[in-house]
């Protein structure tokens, strides 16, 4: 049984941070439900990484599959 009712997860892209959650809770995509906490912000010049995008993945409980 998994313990972790939810995981926030930071990446270069939305996606990478969807990833790298869905990694962690050990779930597919359709067993979870993702809020967008921030998109990423680009550096000087258009730059990747000046702020990293951030999302809150949470585990889709059994009621709400219903």
């Amino acid at each position: 049984m998994r313990n972790k009712k939810f995981v926030e997860a930071e990446g270069m892209t939305v996606e990478e941070a969807i990833a790298k959650a869905l990694l962690e809770l050990k779930l597919p995509r359709n067993k979870v439900k993702v809020v967008s906490l921030s998109e990423e912000k680009k550096g000087l010049f258009g730059m990747p990484g000046a702020k990293p995008a951030k999302v809150r993945v949470s585990v889709i409980s059994d009621k709400e599959n219903s």
